[in-house]
């Protein structure tokens, strides 16, 4: 059993925006603390005998300048690498590429902070149709997976996972993570008439229903 408002009240997220040499980039991060050693989330982040307990099958080479590769979902290289703290890769799916950065360390008031920040070129109509919730509920799903691995060692086959996406409690999670990133994004600044519009879309596209 989940209990799924702790765990959407354990996670924070935050919405803004970083220059790159091609231009302005949006920036989706999501972060949680876990009652584990930094070395522990570390390996559970980068090894690829445990990454499919809590995320995805992952095939490539999981070192500096190596090239990994996601089942059924997005690729690259490791850009940056500098164990145990944190790693950068690019993010390449659908014909695009975006980048990641991992960031682990201890929380001072105990346990181990992960942070995943998400950096894409995102055109601002396709931003006011979903928001920054179109990636962040997937995230927020990757990091319950890692909630639940680190927590008992066990692990999840992605179908059971896609299964519990289509309950009760996983419709629940997918909406109230989407309401989150909803509020974020107000935090952010954009207009809460336009985030709630993205909100009801990105809400209805993970949980399969009608927007309102």
């Amino acid at each position: 059993m989940i209990d799924v408002n702790h765990q959407i009240d354990a996670v924070q997220r935050q919405v803004g925006t970083r220059t790159l040499p091609a231009g302005k980039a949006r920036v989706t991060t999501i972060s949680q603390t876990y009652d584990a050693s930094v070395e522990d989330v570390w390996d559970a982040c980068t090894n690829p005998e445990r990454i499919p307990r809590w995320f995805l099958p992952i095939s490539g080479d999981l070192r500096l300048h190596g090239r990994y590769q996601l089942e059924g979902n997005a690729g690259g290289t490791v850009e940056e690498c500098d164990p145990p703290k944190g790693f950068t890769a690019t993010w390449e799916f659908g014909g695009e590429t975006s980048w990641i950065e991992v960031r682990i360390g201890e929380d001072p008031a105990g346990g181990t902070r992960f942070e995943l920040a998400h950096i894409a070129h995102v055109d601002d109509e396709r931003w006011k149709e979903y928001g920054p919730g179109a990636a962040g509920v997937g995230w927020d799903s990757a990091l319950l997976g890692l909630a639940l691995h680190l927590a008992s060692g066990a692990g999840m086959d992605p179908a059971e996972g896609a299964l519990w996406a289509g309950t009760e409690e996983g419709r629940q999670f997918m909406t109230l993570a989407s309401e989150r990133w909803y509020a974020a994004a107000v935090a952010d600044g954009t207009d809460p008439e336009q985030a709630r519009a993205a909100a009801d879309r990105t809400t209805a596209f993970y949980t399969g229903t009608t927007p309102a």
